[in-house]
């Protein structure tokens, strides 16, 4: 099995927001879930616990994200 992006969850304080997903995406995110629940031999993760996580590593491995967040010198 290749190894998964997304590694160990931290516990966090979270903000709690709604929002709609496509059946698909859910679909994706619960077999997402197993799929890292196996690899890891640990518990089932609920989806929804997956998606900072996956928005957070998304983020940073977006070069122009990153680029323009960094403080401007001069």
């Amino acid at each position: 099995m290749t190894k998964l992006k997304l590694g160990p969850l931290v516990d966090d304080r979270p903000v709690k927001i709604t929002v709609e997903l496509p059946a698909d995406v859910h679909r994706d995110l619960t077999a997402y879930a197993a799929a890292l629940a196996a690899e890891s031999g640990g518990d089932a993760i609920p989806p929804e616990k997956l998606i900072a996580p996956m928005l957070t590593r998304f983020m940073g491995s977006d070069r122009g994200f990153v680029r323009n967040r960094r403080p401007q010198s001069g």
